[in-house]
């Protein structure tokens, strides 16, 4: 295991942590990498023709407009 010093982006960081179920910076960075390492073009190509034909199935636009609206 290597020690590395670097700068996080807080707010970034706890929207990962919430992402993730995480509680510690340690915890959510390794998943974080485990995440992205196990993580394919091909399979990121798969999921994401997948949410474009599901999305209007499972996310409510407006929901996510008037959030994002909010700042939320």
């Amino acid at each position: 295991m290597t020690r590395t010093v670097i700068d996080l982006d807080d707010a970034t960081l706890a929207l990962a942590q919430r992402q993730l179920g995480t509680k510690t910076k340690r915890e959510t960075i390794n998943r974080a990498l485990a995440i992205a390492a196990g993580t394919s073009a091909d399979d990121r190509a798969r999921g994401l023709a997948w949410l474009r034909d599901n999305a209007e199935h499972i996310l409510d636009f407006e929901v996510l407009e008037e959030n994002e609206r909010a700042g939320r």
